[in-house]
């Protein structure tokens, strides 16, 4: 497995996750996670009178998935410190229960924190199973250095 630390992140570089199926059970289990029971998101009679025709994934539903998403990327599964900002986050079309969505990250920028802390920008796609962007926004995240004497990542 490579491990990308700071040093080895480059801008422009992108990554694509596996595919997830969104099951009606996800969205209940979002629902009761967050206290959000609004009946577009856990009653299909009343969600058939929208303009979706059936129950939708909460917003905040899709952050997550991209994020969780995110964990998959292997690279980063052991230099990937923490998340320090969500932005310019945009909810471009629902989710639905049997969706396959998948994401694709972009690193946007680099640089060090005042502190020395390496601070990666990148730029979350999830997608649907035809290819349209559901979801998308910029994030922050905090990369270790390489150790000393360690060498770069082999690719």
């Amino acid at each position: 497995m490579v491990r990308l630390f700071f040093e080895d992140v480059s801008i422009g570089a992108t990554f694509e996750t596996p595919a997830r199926v969104i099951s009606d059970r996800d969205i209940a289990l979002f629902s009761d996670v967050s206290g959000d029971h609004h009946p577009i998101h856990s009653d299909p009679v009343y969600a058939a009178t929208t303009e979706f025709g059936q129950v939708i994934a909460h917003g905040p539903f899709g952050i997550a998935m991209a994020i969780g998403l995110f964990g998959t990327i292997e690279a980063f599964r052991d230099t990937a410190v923490l998340m320090t900002t969500i932005e310019q986050w945009k909810f471009r079309a629902p989710i639905f229960a049997g969706d396959t969505i998948h994401m694709t990250m972009e690193i946007i920028d680099k640089s060090l924190s005042r502190s020395g802390r390496g601070l990666v920008r990148r730029k979350f796609r999830l997608l649907n199973g035809d290819g349209m962007v559901v979801q998308e926004g910029v994030s922050e995240m905090v990369v270790l250095h390489r150790p000393a004497g360690a060498g770069p990542a082999q690719l």
